[in-house]
């Protein structure tokens, strides 16, 4: 399938409603849409929006059934009804004039952790760390009203994936086919995540190994949250707290590494030692395990 990397003015170009419809197949395909869920959409100008319509399965759509809406969310083309949650897409090509394209879907593995509210672990995949980074996961609101739409907006600066808390996902990017890879991608990492633990636990990186990857990541040319966040710790879903007002999500199935637990600490103490929570007997065991097998490979 081929992509556009530069605007397109036309709202009748049937090439981006093929590329809409093919994503649309593989969203199906893949398990991520059941039945009518999910939606797509491209930017095509300054003032349009090709979309997918609402009430229908995105494996089976054609051209024909694309529709069209400007920034403001109106319909202007199309012979289906636009799908009411296209106020998500526009919030955030409003906000990011880099992002042409945005795919929503409710891929399971990674719904799974925004039913569970569980944060994504970091400092474990080296290609998620690269390619990907922190995923925050955006706050519960009834979808499809402007509400919803503005519960993406305190992360758009840092991330091109999200997590909507008891909802699916949101991904976006340059094309519609990038934006597809990266909810791929989350799927594919919240599945290992799932698999690892029922082996039993969750290995991380160490320090060394997650900032030689941050060092990569930074002459690859991507950027990254906790390049700019002061007194981020590396692997605690610390970058994006100010978005979260106070009600950052924390982990309960997926404890960071101890070396990152001083994060959390410092959240739940208020930054000094007064009142901290006695750590339990399995992360104390945890931890003593952890420090007497590398004495002894010492």
């Amino acid at each position: 399938m081929s992509t556009v990397n530069k605007w397109n003015s036309g709202i009748n170009d049937r090439g981006l409603k093929e590329q809409i419809c093919e994503i649309g197949r593989r969203v199906y395909n893949k398990g991520f849409a059941a039945a009518n869920d999910g939606n797509i959409s491209i930017r095509v100008g300054e003032n349009e929006v090709l979309c997918s319509p609402t009430m229908i399965c995105k494996g089976f759509m054609t051209p024909d059934d694309i529709c069209a809406v400007d920034m403001q969310g109106n319909q202007i083309a199309g012979k289906r009804k636009r799908t009411s949650e296209i106020l998500l897409h526009l919030e955030i090509m409003r906000n990011r004039e880099d992002v042409k394209a945005v795919v929503h879907c409710h891929p399971p593995h990674a719904t799974a952790f925004a039913v569970a509210r569980e944060p994504i672990p970091q400092c474990i995949l080296p290609e998620i760390e690269v390619f990907m980074g922190e995923v925050p996961i955006a706050p519960y609101e009834t979808p499809g009203g402007s509400k919803f739409a503005e519960t993406v907006t305190p992360f758009l600066k840092g991330t091109n994936t999200i997590i909507l808390t008891n909802h699916g996902t949101v991904s976006f990017g340059k094309t519609v086919e990038e934006a597809y890879w990266k909810t791929e991608i989350l799927d594919a990492y919240c599945k290992i995540l799932l698999l690892s633990q029922q082996l039993g636990r969750v290995s991380y990186l160490n320090e060394r190994e997650s900032v030689e990857l941050l060092d990569l990541k930074k002459k690859l040319g991507f950027d990254d949250p906790r390049f700019h966040v002061e007194n981020c710790d590396l692997c605690s879903n610390s970058a994006f707290r100010e978005g979260y007002k106070g009600n950052q999500p924390q982990p309960k199935a997926f404890e960071p590494p101890p070396q990152y637990a001083g994060y959390l600490e410092r959240q739940t103490s208020g930054g000094s030692s007064a009142g901290k929570a006695e750590p339990d007997t399995e992360t104390l065991v945890k931890l003593i395990t952890e420090q007497v097998l590398a004495a002894m490979k010492k």
